[in-house]
């Protein structure tokens, strides 16, 4: 926010005003109150312990997408034969037979996506700590898509169980998810709580001490 009577690009967080928000009702309260009287739920200025959290579950979400790329998504058994299928594999076989919409759909929400998602978190918990030129914006506008694609996540996960409870044909033919499943999923979960315990309130407290800097110079 502008503080009254300062140029437009000179703000005031909420913690210099001594002001703290509830973020789950977003009411504000004075700095110091330790519960919020509308919801009950703990206000805290900034979360200390936010990137330790942030590094915990991302780190658990990499070493469960590791399998998930290693063993079958995918288990297909027909009457003559058994067959399983990684994730890349599965979607290699779509475009072998010409369903190469649908493999480019694969390979984006579960290569492509994840990987982003990955790579986008580690720069916001790496950028709000370490002094890296960032323009203004960057790093809300990233963190804003990685909670958006969030949602289309689990897009792997859907398919498989929409495929095994479609095709179950006693003896004549099968699908059944594969181990894989368990670690994307897994994988996904992790992700997401990353995201989610990440503190995008230290994004414009980088900002604020790079304006602050800048004014001593």
């Amino acid at each position: 926010m502008a503080s009254p009577g300062t140029p437009q690009d000179d703000f005031v967080s909420a913690r210099e005003l001594g002001i703290v928000a509830c973020r789950r009702c977003t009411k504000a309260w004075p700095l110091g109150t330790e519960t919020c009287g509308r919801c009950g739920k703990a206000l805290i200025s900034r979360d200390p312990l936010s990137l330790q959290r942030v590094w915990a579950y991302w780190i658990m979400g990499v070493i469960c997408y590791i399998p998930a790329n290693i063993y079958p998504m995918l288990r297909t058994r027909t009457l003559f034969q058994y067959e399983e299928s990684t994730i890349i594999g599965g979607a290699v076989e779509l475009a072998h037979y010409g369903s190469y919409g649908v493999a480019a759909i694969i390979l984006f929400a579960s290569v492509v996506i994840p990987l982003g998602k990955f790579w986008a978190i580690a720069f916001l918990a790496i950028s709000v700590r370490e002094r890296t030129f960032v323009r203004e914006g960057t790093r809300q506008l990233l963190y804003d898509v990685v909670e958006y694609i969030g949602r289309w996540s689990m897009i792997d996960i859907f398919v498989v169980a929409i495929l095994s409870a479609l095709v179950q044909l006693k003896t004549l033919a099968s699908i059944n998810p594969g181990l894989a499943s368990i670690f994307f999923a897994l994988s996904v979960i992790f992700t997401m709580l990353s995201a989610q315990a990440f503190d995008s309130r230290m994004i414009w407290d980088v900002q604020a001490a790079r304006r602050r800097s800048k004014d001593d110079e």
